[in-house]
């Protein structure tokens, strides 16, 4: 197979960015193609920037010293400062990157892309991406998560209400099954003992063996049920319900809805919790805003208008996100004695 490389550039251009702060919240307008950052302590929005078509997901690189935002229409990737959200460099030539991630151990980044059926298998090193595989899977592949070893990857099949498994180190699919209506977010549980799917055609997560490829369990939700944050206590995720307005909040350790925040806009979507666990940040998809949620009280208690068709949204200093793998510097750490170098290797070596 033919293979690519791709390296982090600088972005030249300037843009008309207000002078950006740090530690601000990124939010993908992906209806605008824009990105909309807003000020964490005064909760206003400082300032706005064009993106790429459609930025849907963003991640921060293995090192946190970029942000990614993946425009899916437009086939490339943007490269933020992750702490004042100023453009510092792009990718180009990435295919729909409708959605993205790193391996646990750095050596792999995966692309869905959702409009070509496909799953692109990058390997990763130093900054560089070398197109290892392209993998052909019906249909939609939305989300995605990795098992804690970075040996297998598990990816939502939406048009098939299926999940499937790919082995990394050898990029093949080792099996699929059927989950239920229109799976879209994947979460693993501690030690990767359960496969959480929301089911976005349903009002239900399902509980997922992936050793004996069964569903085990379901746990009724809310309507439209879509996407998983840690609360970053050990115990519970949270799961927004996009139809019902709703955010549900599993154990799970019993797998079993614990509670519900309600009171919410139309369309809740992705999440992103503040490092002392007190503030929830959300996008409301067919609200044009963000809403701020105080934990304490499972009250929504700030709205922030933003463009259109808010997805994707992230801050520096926020929780730990996974609940099945160790903290970053353990993974970076671990990463770095295994290919012998330095834990703050950058991405961007042409910078």
């Amino acid at each position: 197979m033919r293979k690519f490389l791709f390296v982090f550039t600088v972005l030249l251009a300037q843009t008309g960015l207000a002078q950006a702060k740090d530690d601000v919240v990124v939010v993908l307008d992906s209806g605008d193609a824009r990105v909309t950052l807003i000020d964490q302590n005064t909760r206003q929005s400082i300032g706005s920037f064009a993106t790429g078509k459609e930025p849907h997901h963003l991640m921060a690189t293995p090192n946190n010293q970029d942000l990614i935002v993946a425009n899916a229409v437009s086939g490339d990737l943007m490269l933020l400062n992750p702490q004042t959200g100023k453009p510092i460099g792009s990718v180009p030539d990435i295919p729909d990157p409708y959605q993205i991630g790193f391996s646990p151990d750095h050596r792999w980044f995966v692309v869905n892309c959702l409009r070509l059926n496909r799953v692109d298998i990058y390997s990763y090193d130093q900054g560089k991406l070398l197109l290892a595989k392209r993998i052909p899977l019906k249909s939609l592949p939305s989300h995605m998560a990795f098992t804690a070893d970075s040996k297998t990857v598990y990816i939502s099949l939406q048009e098939t209400n299926s999940v499937a498994a790919i082995d990394l180190p050898t990029q093949t699919v080792m099996w699929t099954m059927k989950v239920g209506e229109t799976p879209a977010g994947l979460w693993l549980t501690p030690g990767d003992k359960t496969l959480l799917v929301a089911l976005t055609g349903s009002d239900a997560v399902v509980a997922v063996d992936p050793r004996t490829r069964t569903v085990f369990k379901r746990i009724v939700t809310g309507k439209a049920a879509h996407n998983f944050r840690s609360m970053a206590d050990g115990r519970h995720v949270l799961v927004s319900n996009r139809v019902s307005n709703t955010i549900s909040i599993l154990d799970m350790d019993t797998l079993t809805k614990v509670g519900d925040i309600t009171g919410l806009r139309p369309g809740p979507d992705d999440l992103e919790l503040s490092a002392d666990r007190r503030w929830l940040w959300v996008t409301f998809r067919f609200a044009r805003s963000v809403g701020v949620i105080d934990m304490d009280t499972r009250k929504l208690v700030d709205v922030i208008p933003v463009g259109k068709s808010p997805h994707g949204i992230y801050f520096y200093n926020r929780a730990p996100f996974y609940d099945n793998l160790p903290p970053l510097s353990t993974l970076a750490r671990q990463q770095a004695a295994s290919l012998h170098l330095k834990p703050t290797t950058t991405i961007a070596a042409t910078r």
